[in-house]
């Protein structure tokens, strides 16, 4: 069973930072692209950012210019740096690696926006 570990989530002041980590399996990740999708209460699960296996990345528009999405190879993990977080920016955070039809989640971390 392939298990991906999320980590970073926390309580934040709006406008403060945090960064979530995703430990993906070795066997994995040199060929499976890894989203970063978001859950608030109420609300669809949607993607946020995705970075590829070569690197590219794309962002959902309202987090552009905030939230920056990188992999470690030698560490085989990824990052979600989230800075200028507002409360819209509350829910539980997942990661997701994918390859083809093949998708793999983590249980998720929840980041909260509040002062």
């Amino acid at each position: 069973q392939v298990q991906l570990v999320e980590s970073g989530g926390g309580l934040v002041q709006p406008g403060g930072s945090l960064t979530l980590s995703c430990a993906v399996p070795r066997s994995i990740f040199t060929i499976y692209d890894v989203g970063w999708y978001r859950q608030a209460p109420g609300k669809q699960r949607e993607l946020v950012a995705m970075i590829s296996s070569s690197g590219s990345t794309h962002y959902v528009d309202s987090v552009k210019g905030r939230f920056t999405a990188s992999r470690d190879n030698a560490k085989a993990a990824v990052y979600l740096q989230m800075n200028s977080l507002k409360p819209d920016d509350t829910a539980v955070y997942y990661c997701n690696a994918r390859y083809l039809t093949i998708q793999f989640w983590g249980q998720g971390t929840q980041v909260t926006v509040s002062s």
